[in-house]
């Protein structure tokens, strides 16, 4: 009879060696792991209690997310608020750093939660006296007060590791900007299929060079006499918001001619 020997994982360095191993075949963005390890003390009539916040995190340059959520050592692969917390800290932080003087010149743009967490393995651990678990499964923690507790202390420490290094900031910072332009290219040429997709059903002019933007009131359309100067007009165009159409022979003026003649 087969029976299976069990496998034991023990990381001298805790978290920090976890996430170095989750990491090892990837190319990493930072050398060295995001770590810190916090306690909130929660007052209650019977005296206090202590919530224990872990935090282990380090980004490659892929283009995935692996994040492992732990509450009281038990695997939480449904996360839950303590995951909610963190992630809305995470994004939060790295907004809020990109208003910083060295990034002037993307002043205005708004990176989501899948830009900031491009390239991150992280592994969130929290110690709590009382969990709830959303199911039977204990695969998702429930307690509404730990994404707030979460979420505060996440959200400390990693304004504190960022200020004091710099470096590591801006790389984290630039690859964000990075998924965004991906994502905003993204979206898009999606767009741009699916206003192309519309459109076939509409007998459009063959020659027209039509424009990749769907706003109606920030396009143009220049009528233009002949392939000669279409040709002329699409190298000069803005492709977002100008389209061209030649047409062959004289353009009629429509302010000088019989209802019609127009319409004809």
């Amino acid at each position: 009879e087969n029976i299976e020997e069990p496998i034991e994982y023990y990381f001298k360095g805790g978290l920090i060696d976890f996430v170095s191993f989750l990491n090892k075949n990837k190319k990493l963005l930072i050398p060295t792991p995001i770590y810190f390890k916090k306690a909130f003390v929660k007052k209650k009539e019977s005296g206090t209690e202590e919530i224990l916040v872990e935090v282990a995190m380090q980004y490659n340059q892929s283009y995935g997310t692996n994040i492992l959520t732990f509450a009281n050592t038990i695997n939480t692969k449904e996360g839950g608020t303590h995951l909610t917390g963190f992630k809305g800290a995470l994004t939060r932080v790295m907004n809020s750093y990109l208003e910083n003087e060295q990034f002037k010149k993307f002043k205005g743009m708004i990176l989501s939660g899948e830009d900031v967490r491009e390239g991150l393995t992280a592994i969130l651990s929290i110690m709590l006296p009382d969990p709830q678990f959303e199911s039977q499964t204990k695969i998702k923690l429930g307690n509404p007060e730990i994404r707030q507790i979460v979420s505060r202390i996440v959200s400390n420490e990693l304004e504190k590791h960022l200020e004091e290094n710099p470096e590591t900031a801006k790389s984290i910072i630039y690859k964000a900007l990075e998924a965004k332009k991906a994502r905003d290219a993204a979206q898009s040429a999606k767009q741009l299929i699916r206003r192309k997709s519309a459109l076939d059903s509409i007998r459009l002019p063959g020659k027209l060079a039509d424009c990749s933007s769907n706003e109606s009131e920030k396009c143009e359309l220049f009528i233009v006499e002949g392939s000669s100067a279409g040709g002329s007009a699409k190298q000069g165009r803005d492709r977002e918001f100008q389209a061209i159409l030649p047409l062959r022979g004289k353009i009629l003026n429509v302010e000088k001619s019989r209802i019609h003649k127009i319409l004809n």
